[in-house]
């Protein structure tokens, strides 16, 4: 049988056992470990992987946790395995005190994988730190229905965050072009499908979106005649934009601010798919043909494959706010 001894210490005229010098230890907790890190900024990050087009500045962060004055550290970067780059900066305290950093600018005018890597070499004070590396492609700003990849990947990341609908991840699918349509229909671009080098500096810049004209009307459809297009609004903030047709010149669509107040699931006798009505005969419906250019009879036609969601999401009563 183990036997444990305990000493005993006299305090004020008593007996008491003393804290033995492992527990005394373990109260104080060890220094963390010093770590260097590296993360990337201003770049598209979708599926965990990093891009940014030809030309975008970016920047990556080193970081040294913890904080220990007076370090510095080597920043290199490489492209298709071949060193491009390389600074050696001094590591400045962050706003907490609790680590030092350092940022550093980059941007290539040529596609390729672009790997970063930073190293503190050992001081007095610490000794050799290498962080892991990170990667960031750089992709030609355009592409074109059916393309795959990592630039589509940034198109489409950079399209969601505004609210267009976008297809399968890294891929330039029917749904992703039409994304891009109404993009370029919302910035005044030509009407197409094709994410030129334009739609990509725009996204970059931060163009491309909805202006909503009345945050005020909570959940509500927002049909802008002059762009073509409309938005599902909630909270102020456009969910959703989606190419439509309005009525042609001969049957224009009524402009005003109304409310669905009746739905009508499945194709009728004039092919219209999933209709919401918002005053008489009109509707926001699907159809099989829409053009870029207003082509109905008055209604506000969507592409079939896109009727279903935009049916869902609409409630009788919900405003629709038709305007040019």
């Amino acid at each position: 049988m183990m036997r444990r001894s305990i000493t005993l210490t006299l305090v004020a005229g008593a007996i008491v056992p003393a804290v033995p010098a492992t527990a005394a230890a373990q109260s104080t907790p060890a220094p963390a470990a010093p770590k260097l890190s590296i993360t990337t900024e201003q770049v598209t990050v979708s599926g965990g992987r990093a891009s940014a087009v030809t030309g975008q500045q970016w920047r990556v962060r080193v970081v040294l946790s913890p904080l220990v004055p007076g370090q510095t550290a080597v920043v290199r970067f490489y492209r298709d395995g071949r060193r491009i780059r390389a600074v050696q900066l001094p590591l400045v305290p962050s706003p907490t005190g609790r680590s030092a950093f350092v940022s550093v600018a980059f941007s290539s005018a040529k596609a390729g994988r672009i790997v970063v890597k930073a190293t503190h070499f050992a001081t007095p004070q610490l000794p050799t730190l290498k962080a892991k590396a990170v990667g960031v492609s750089v992709v030609t700003p355009s592409a074109r229905p059916g393309a795959r990849g990592p630039i589509v990947r940034l198109l489409q990341s950079s399209l969601a965050r505004l609210g267009y609908v976008v297809g399968l991840p890294g891929r330039y699918d029917a749904r992703t072009a039409r994304a891009v349509l109404a993009f370029r229909k919302v910035t005044g671009m030509r009407r197409t499908d094709i994410a030129s080098a334009d739609v990509f500096h725009r996204l970059a810049a931060g163009g491309g979106r909805f202006p909503v004209k009345f945050p005020t009307h909570g959940k509500h459809v927002e049909a802008d005649l002059s762009r073509q297009v409309i938005a599902l609004i909630r909270n102020g903030k456009a969910e959703r934009i989606y190419p439509v047709s309005s009525g042609k010149p001969s049957t224009p669509t009524i402009r005003g601010h109304f409310r669905v107040y009746m739905k009508s699931p499945g194709t009728n006798a004039k092919g219209m798919f999933m209709s919401s009505y918002f005053i008489r005969g009109y509707a926001i419906h699907g159809y099989p043909s829409v053009p870029v250019f207003p082509a109905s009879h008055g209604c506000l036609r969507v592409p079939n494959a896109e009727a279903v969601p935009i049916y869902n999401w609409l409630d009788r009563g919900d405003i629709v706010d038709v305007y040019a």
